[in-house]
């Protein structure tokens, strides 16, 4: 466990890619294989079930602290971070032993089976007998929320670097179904074996969005133009008769679209189809609203078949007659994807995403401007001899989305933000005006959002807030309602989950609107309008 809290203290401590790569790599040089395994599980979000909620952990920790409960939580909104503030608050012991990061691991697995007495014990054993930042570490397994500035790409190449393996290749074995309690550090990284890669996915090429004039790009006719869907990105792989469908997330999500096993007895072995899972009733393109139905459902009932039905919109074809062809020139793949589509039935749920080659940039900005129209998010650019690389690479794929809706809305609650920002209310919660029951107009809320202002913009709204506080509810205050600002979203659709009867995606702020006051701001009818 020291090695490891030491990597995670670089890590977390270095904006540098250069710095946190020499971490990485010394420590997958040096570490026991076994520690090796689970690093790398933690860190591509394979991480053992959470053993202990949230409000036992902060009694607990409170407990050793020895302080009143409120400035426990008073601390831990201050700080942000609940394994930082337990680790701060809880004093060192004297005694001290030496667990290896495995062996913490599997102790917090099993954890998950016992007493809340045994794992009250078990945790204020741990909490005493590590260092500062061994215990951060520790508690932060123990929580599950295991997040560090590092990226699957980044830490595979650390990785490769360690073992001389070809990181496109650690990048395809990382993927897939494998378990970091069941699996050897030989096994996962350092073997071959044809049958691992049955269900494995290709990693990802993503786009990045386009930066400055789209005609710096050159000449439109060497790029390939199709809608950016609005959905969830996926690869279905077809290989000896079975059929898997992996997120972009990397979760094997096949049994959450029981509708695409049709497919297997039409689209032949050897297939890997680079495509978009969509919402589609009644031959229409939902929104990503109505997708979220289906997301996280462990059984897929026939009621929520018939309700929520989708398709998969097929962008790329990664692998063809059981060859990988991810270094064919897009328009080569893009034709044998075209050749096998002629030959499926219309009504099958996988269609074909739509390509248009256009002679001019304004025909391109045109189609650009029918996006919402289409259901889609904007563009996506392509260029017709790219080949189909690993993660996210500047030049050949570009996304041009369309610019965010926006309306004007009065800030009403306010929450201490993480990390730098965690002495500043800077998370907000919005209202815009609606007519109640007895005809006058009150504040209904209808989003949340934490980014958009510079940090001098941020200390004023902040300074406000704490001057203009009308009650406390924990962590959250509600605000005297004078502030306006400018919201943007990437799109919009009714929704029975909120207060507000609408649902916004990617919310954020645009600007604050100084010059308004808040009778000038917008209502609920004015959001619903902008619903197609």
């Amino acid at each position: 466990m020291k090695n490891f809290a030491n990597l995670i203290k670089t890590l977390d401590s270095s904006n540098k890619t250069s710095v946190k790569v020499e971490a990485l790599t010394e420590y997958f040089k040096n570490a026991s294989d076994t520690d090796k395994v689970w690093t790398i599980a933690i860190l591509s979000h394979r991480r053992p079930p959470r053993p202990v909620n949230t409000t036992l952990l902060r009694l607990w920790a409170n407990e050793l602290a020895q302080i009143p409960l409120w400035l426990f939580e008073e601390s831990y909104h201050i700080v942000g971070d609940l394994a930082e503030t337990i680790a701060l608050i809880i004093p060192a012991g004297e005694n001290h032993f030496e667990k290896s990061l495995s062996e913490f691991v599997e102790e917090i697995i099993e954890l998950k089976k016992k007493s809340d007495e045994e794992k009250r014990e078990y945790l204020h054993e741990n909490w005493l007998t590590l260092n500062y930042y061994e215990r951060f570490v520790f508690t932060k397994l123990i929580t599950g929320s295991f997040r560090i500035g590092v990226s699957q790409k980044l830490m595979t190449r650390a990785l490769s670097k360690a073992t001389r393996v070809d990181e496109d290749v650690l990048a395809y074995k990382l993927m897939g179904d494998w378990n970091p309690q069941k699996i050897s550090f030989q096994e996962l990284v350092i073997d071959e074996k044809n049958s691992d890669y049955l269900s494995k996915p290709y990693p990802f090429f993503l786009a990045y969005p386009v930066e400055g004039d789209v005609q710096n790009l050159g000449n439109p006719e060497d790029w390939i133009v199709e809608h950016k869907w609005d959905g969830i990105r996926s690869q279905t792989i077809f290989r000896e008769g079975e059929i898997y469908i992996w997120s972009r997330g990397e979760e094997l999500v096949t049994d959450k679209y029981p509708e695409i096993q049709e497919l297997k007895a039409i689209i032949p072995d050897g297939t890997v189809i680079d495509g978009e899972i969509l919402p589609f009733l009644n031959g229409e393109i939902g929104t990503f609203n109505d997708l979220q139905t289906r997301i996280g459902r462990k059984n897929v009932s026939a009621s929520v078949l018939k309700k929520s039905p989708i398709i998969i919109r097929a962008y790329d074809l990664l692998e063809w007659q059981g060859e990988d062809i991810r270094n064919l020139p897009l328009i080569e793949r893009r034709k044998l994807l075209e050749e096998l589509f002629l030959k499926l039935d219309k009504n099958l749920p996988i269609q074909l995403s739509q390509r248009f080659s256009f002679n001019s940039w304004e025909q391109i900005g045109e189609e650009r401007m029918k996006s919402r129209e289409m259901k889609s998010e904007g563009l996506m650019l392509k260029h017709k001899l790219s080949t189909y690389q690993v993660g996210r690479k500047k030049g050949d794929w570009w996304k041009w989305k369309v610019e965010p809706l926006s309306i004007d809305a009065v800030l009403t609650y306010a929450m201490r933000g993480h990390g730098r920002r965690s002495n500043l209310f800077t998370d907000y919660t919005f209202a815009l005006w609606q007519n109640n029951e007895n005809g006058e107009r009150e504040l209904v809320t209808f989003a949340k959002a934490y980014s958009g202002l510079t940090d001098a913009e941020f200390r004023m709204v902040d300074d406000f807030i704490k001057k203009n506080t009308l009650e406390r509810f924990g962590p959250v205050r509600s605000v005297t309602p004078k502030l306006v600002f400018e919201i943007g979203f990437e799109g919009i659709s009714f929704s029975n989950r909120h207060k507000s009867g609408v649902a916004t995606r990617f919310p954020r702020i645009l600007r604050w609107r100084t010059d308004k006051k808040i009778d000038e701001a917008n209502s609920i009818d004015d959001l619903k309008s902008m619903i197609v």
